[in-house]
């Protein structure tokens, strides 16, 4: 069981690690791209519910696009005056509850989650990316990294993998 939460843990590190760069004229020095694997959540927090939506695919989500310094802190609630829009995103929804789900409870249908990571994460990329781009580029990102098939490289038989005794090392 410990091997399980420490393989999970390993993953969502390395997924932290996948960054976008951004020009030195920004207000922050990168973003973490991070995703999350719905089964993991759910096994770690006292609850968890899917969205009005439905249960999300066997995939992993998105979490977030986080400006971060590279001292390792990171900004957040930058801009007060630029609250959550939808009507700014209604052509991205979609896609959004497809591959952006929350599995906070009580579940709903993604909104409150979206309006989190605006306000707490996105106001703080102005200086980058408008409320849309914003949304757009992790989902943009989100198609471009196919972490499924890339743990499936390391371990196509689908057993438990063992950092000991890999080939890796």
């Amino acid at each position: 069981m410990e091997s399980k939460y420490s393989i999970l843990l390993s993953l969502l590190m390395l997924q932290c690690l996948s960054l976008l760069c951004v020009s030195q004229s920004q207000d922050f020095d990168f973003f973490y791209f991070v995703q999350q694997w719905p089964g993991s959540y759910c096994d770690t927090k006292q609850s968890c519910c899917y969205p009005n939506t439905g249960k999300p695919s066997a995939d992993f989500g998105i979490r977030g696009l986080w400006p971060n310094y590279k001292d390792g802190s990171y900004p957040s609630n930058c801009d007060p005056n630029n609250s959550f829009n939808q009507a700014k995103i209604s052509n991205l929804i979609n896609d959004m509850q497809k591959n952006w789900p929350s599995l906070a409870c009580p579940s709903s249908n993604n909104i409150q989650f979206w309006r989190h990571e605006w306000e707490k994460h996105g106001t703080c990329s102005e200086s980058a990316l408008n409320q849309h781009g914003y949304f757009d580029t992790a989902l943009n990102l989100k198609g471009k990294t196919n972490l499924l098939k890339a743990l499936k490289r390391i371990n196509p038989d689908g057993n438990s993998y063992n950092l000991q005794t890999s080939k890796l090392q």
